[in-house]
């Protein structure tokens, strides 16, 4: 996620002709019955990737007007006026393969979109392995490299200003601002930030009193309280761990922020975020992914308890 989304969102044409039937899945009924998911025991975790990524869904979104999609429309300017939509990844963004005895998935980032888990999780630990790649895409050719784990995502999909993903949170992963919070379609929290000398946009500090971040609140975005990414070309170890409406990010064993009062407002009500899919971003960055597990927990591990006191 980067600070100029919303600007260069603005120049992609024709987004409003999105139809109503592209960004919802067809039958989550039915898709959720085919690969039922019994509930592990609270000390067992459970791998996501497999090399068919079975447990696993595709968005892309609007391609750009250069990247060639077979029989999707284009208007008389030649750009596309639908999204492409579920399970229709032609461009091979995301692609799964063997490498060393494990799942390791390939992430272009040719087209925003996504890949997201097929079940819903609440109260879980989550374990994400990625590294970077180094092709980068339009519009993002001079910017940092950027993918993101996305959490509790409900409702449709392509209602983000980029017109790729749903309602959810987002752990950022962009080149040294792994760890941000960014909202994604209009979704709201509490994190205690505070701009730090030379910094113009707020950092996490435990130290700082609760800001509410959202539609209303003070802002879109808050940067991780430290860099604890590692060089290039390495792999880093995320772990989200989320309870009720709390959550926290950690970056290689480094807690880089605590949030707290997940919820979104609907017709003027507040509405809890806790529970939904989780999903990967496509981004126009390259990246790999790897050692995805998850496991249920019980309430927030009483090593974290303190950053929510």
């Amino acid at each position: 996620m980067k600070y100029h989304r919303h600007l260069v969102a603005l120049a992609i044409p024709l987004l409003g002709l999105l139809s109503a039937c592209s960004n919802k899945e067809s039958n989550p009924t039915t898709e959720a019955a085919a690969i039922p998911t019994p509930a592990p025991a609270a000390s067992e975790w459970t791998y996501l990737l497999d090399e068919k990524m079975t447990q696993w869904t595709t968005y892309l979104g609007f391609p750009l007007p250069t990247t060639e999609i077979k029989d999707l429309p284009k208007d008389e300017k030649g750009n596309y006026t639908q999204p492409i939509g579920f399970d229709k990844d032609e461009r091979g963004v995301f692609i799964a393969s063997m490498v060393d005895g494990e799942p390791v998935l390939h992430v272009t980032g040719e087209i925003y979109g996504s890949v997201h888990t097929k079940q819903e999780y609440e109260n879980y630990h989550l374990v994400v392995q990625f590294k970077w790649g180094t092709k980068k895409w339009e519009p993002r050719l001079t910017e940092p490299l950027d993918t993101g784990i996305l959490y509790h995502v409900v409702g449709d999909h392509g209602v983000d200003y980029w017109k790729a993903w749903a309602l959810s949170q987002e752990f950022q992963i962009m080149e040294h601002s792994t760890g941000d919070w960014w909202q994604i379609a209009g979704s709201q929290i509490d994190i205690r930030c505070a701009k730090a000398e030379g910094v113009t946009v707020p950092m996490y500090d435990p130290k700082a009193p609760l800001i509410s971040y959202g539609p209303g609140g003070a802002g879109i975005t808050c940067l991780r309280g430290k860099d604890a990414e590692k060089p290039n070309g390495e792999w880093n170890t995320l772990d989200l761990i989320t309870y009720g409406d709390k959550s926290l990010h950690i970056v290689n064993g480094e807690v880089v922020m605590a949030l707290s009062n997940s919820r979104y407002t609907k017709d003027g009500q507040i509405i809890p975020l806790t529970k939904g899919k989780i999903l990967l971003q496509s981004e126009a960055g390259e990246a790999f992914f790897k050692g995805v597990k998850i496991k249920p927990i019980t309430g927030i591990p009483a090593e974290y308890e303190a950053y929510f006191n």
